[in-house]
This record gives structure tokens, C-alpha cells and sequence, in this order.
């Protein structure tokens, strides 16, 4: 650096310069013109997300290794579900809530990097078995492909595409196709999206397709055929699935809305700041894209496993030892099921009563056996919903 003569109340302006400098390494010190009260609150908003988020899909990993019942093709997913967000935070949380403790990165370029290739990793994971979820439920309630049904190894080859798919379009920045490196905030590591390099915006616009449009439009194309495959069939052989096909509709606006909230800050933080690297934003307001999108890994087991009833029956037997009262869903205890699997929920319920052949039958038919009935309605007693 030059050094400047000129004084200002007897500082040269290369000292002024150095004074007034946000920090010099970001793995050095912390951001000098913000209060230590702001990483205190976000150490401890990292901390709580962080307990609550390892709980919960802790719990949900736990009770599918206890229960049998709860190791079907359509829920392998879910629990993907969970180990990706489990690994979001124990990766990426417990580093933020470390380094927000301290005020900055204390953990050197090497560990900036491993946690923004692992919290974007998983990230992408958890994201995209939202995706694949979605999918799987239209392919079980709208049958595309008539009486070929989801087994273990189709739910297999969707576990290897999310994984395999999704460390495609994370990796490239380890090897230079963009970087991973250390946020305006200076407390967590994420993809350079300020950098001016034309190679490095085809990257992250390649990943904003691919990472955020593509699942968001595989997500809203499989929940609209669903829904208008449910309201199709409530007006004609099910005359009377009009509660379940509000119910439906309400969790599918639940699940989309939820994706929209905690994926949608952060992607469009992303393109504006790729489209005009030199805004300028507070370092606070630009951290709180990436940290919102941390929260998901709290609410996608409440709505996704907490509210499915199958999932909910195991784990109050898990922790009272007792089964579930037999009031609680008195509607789940005849559910649909192939000779291979069961799966628990109102989606899964309404499946069991929808032919495969999209045509109804007359009602004195029904009783009859026919090609179009792909499931079969077998009452499951009470205490055996949930076997060890």
C-alpha cells in the first residue's frame, strides 16, 4: 500500500486506512465496526436450532432403527430426510455456533472450506429429498406407470441419484470452479458469490438451476398432479374424500410454503449478489439468508415425519413404552398395503382406495375383485402398528 501524507486529525490516512478496516484476515479477528452483542445472539440462535435440530432427527433415525414397521420404500426418503439435516447441523451448526462464540473464523481456511462444501452438500441433500419425496407421492397416489409400484429398489435408486446428484454440484468449487469461502459476516464459510470472475457466475447461476429451480419445479409439478388427481377421484368413485383430500391439500400447501421460506431468501440472496457483486449490504442482513435456511433442518421433522401418523404412533411408543391410545387415528388402523409394504398416512390411505385403471365401477362391482385394485384393505391391530 502507498503511503499517503495527507493527515487527518493527525492520523495519516494510511493509518486511518488500517483503522477503519473491517478486519485484515477474516480467520484472524472479527469484523471491528460490529458489537460482540451480534454474535453473541447468533451463537445462541445457532445453539438452539443446532440442540433442537440434532434431537429431533436423532429421534426420527432412532425409532426407524427400533421399528420394523417404519422401514418401508416410501419412507426411506424421509429418514435420507433426516440425515442430511442431522449432518447440516451437526457440520455447519456446531461450527457457527463455535465460531459466533468466538466472533470469527477461528478454525483456519481448511475447516472454511470443509464446512461450506458439507453444509452446502447436505443442504442440497436434504433439498432435493424434499424433490424426490414429492415425486414418489405422485408416483404412488397417480400411478403413472399402472400396476408397477414403488418398491425398495426404486426408493434405493432415489437415495444414489439425491447423493450422487447433489455432490455434482457441490464439489466443483474444492476443485477452483468457484470457491468456498468465508461470508460477509465472517463467522460461517459459504460459495463466493461476490466474486467478479465470469467462470465463477456460470457456476452459481448452473447452481441455482440445478440446486433451486429444478426441485422447486419437480416439487410444485408432483403436489399439482396429486391434488388434482385427489379432487378428480373424491367426485367420482370416492364420494366421500372430500375431508381427506382438504387434508391433503393443506400439508401439500404446508410442505410448499416451507420450502419457499427457507430455500427462496436464500437463493435470491445468491443471484442478486452474483448480478451486482458490488452491492453493498450489512454483513448482519447479508448472514441471515444462510442462517434462515439453517432453521429447515428444525421443521422438515415436524412436518414431514411428526405429522405422519405411521411415524407419530412409533414414537410415542418409543418414548411411553406404551402403544398410541386407539382413538388417536382411528382412520390409520386400515391402511393400504401391498404384499411387500405399508405405508402410513393419509396419502397412503387414499391410495389403497384408488383403482389403477383410471376408469370407476359400478357399486354393486366394487365388491368384486377386479385388475384395477392394485391394494387391499387389511385391518392391522392395534399393538402391532408399531412392532420392534
Amino acid at each position: 500500500m502507498d503511503n499517503i501524507r495527507i493527515a487527518v486529525n493527525g492520523v495519516s490516512y494510511n493509518e486511518a486506512a488500517e483503522i477503519y478496516k473491517p478486519y485484515a484476515d477474516p480467520f484472524t479477528g472479527p469484523i471491528t465496526h460490529l458489537a460482540p452483542w451480534n454474535f453473541a445472539v447468533l451463537a445462541t440462535l445457532m445453539f438452539v436450532v443446532t440442540s433442537l435440530s440434532l434431537f429431533e432427527n436423532f429421534t426420527v433415525m432412532l425409532a426407524t432403527y427400533k421399528f420394523k414397521q417404519l422401514r418401508q420404500p416410501l419412507n426411506y426418503i424421509i429418514v435420507n430426510l433426516s440425515v442430511a439435516d442431522f449432518l447440516v447441523s451437526l457440520t455447519g451448526g456446531t461450527i457457527s455456533f463455535l465460531t459466533n462464540a468466538k466472533g470469527y473464523f477461528f478454525l483456519g481456511n481448511w475447516a472454511c472450506v470443509l464446512e461450506g462444501f458439507a453444509v452446502t452438500y447436505f443442504g442440497i441433500v436434504a433439498l432435493w429429498s424434499l424433490a424426490v419425496l414429492s415425486f414418489e407421492r405422485f408416483f404412488v397416489i397417480c400411478r403413472p406407470l399402472g400396476n408397477v409400484r414403488l418398491r425398495g429398489k426404486h426408493a434405493a435408486l432415489g437415495l444414489l441419484f439425491v447423493w450422487t446428484f447433489s455432490f455434482i454440484w457441490t464439489i466443483p468449487p474444492v476443485f477452483g470452479w468457484c470457491s468456498y469461502t468465508v461470508s460477509k459476516i465472517g463467522t460461517t464459510c459459504e460459495p463466493n458469490w461476490y466474486s467478479n470472475n465470469i467462470s465463477n457466475h456460470t457456476y452459481i447461476i448452473t447452481f441455482f438451476v440445478t440446486c433451486f429451480i429444478m426441485p422447486l419445479g419437480v416439487i410444485i409439478y408432483c403436489y399439482g398432479k396429486l391434488l388434482q388427481k385427489l379432487r378428480k377421484v373424491s367426485h367420482g368413485r370416492l364420494g366421500n374424500a372430500k375431508k381427506p383430500d382438504r387434508q391433503v391439500t393443506r400439508m401439500v400447501v404446508v410442505m410448499i410454503v416451507a420450502f419457499m421460506v427457507g430455500w427462496t431468501p436464500y437463493a435470491a440472496f445468491s443471484i442478486i449478489v452474483t448480478a451486482c457483486p458490488t452491492i453493498y449490504l450489512d454483513p448482519r442482513l447479508a448472514a441471515a439468508p444462510a442462517f434462515f435456511s439453517k432453521t429447515a433442518a428444525v421443521y422438515n421433522p415436524v412436518i414431514y415425519v411428526f405429522m405422519n401418523k405411521q411415524f407419530r404412533k412409533c414414537l410415542i411408543q418409543l418414548f411411553t413404552g406404551k402403544p398410541a391410545p386407539e382413538n388417536m387415528n382411528a382412520t390409520s388402523e386400515r391402511l393400504g398395503m401391498t404384499g411387500e409394504s405399508c405405508t402410513g398416512g393419509e396419502m397412503s390411505a387414499i391410495a389403497a382406495r384408488i383403482p389403477v385403471c383410471g376408469n370407476t365401477q359400478p357399486k354393486n362391482e366394487e365388491a368384486s375383485p377386479s385388475k384395477c385394485s392394485s391394494f387391499v384393505q387389511l385391518p392391522i391391530p392395534e399393538n402391532k402398528v408399531c412392532p420392534m
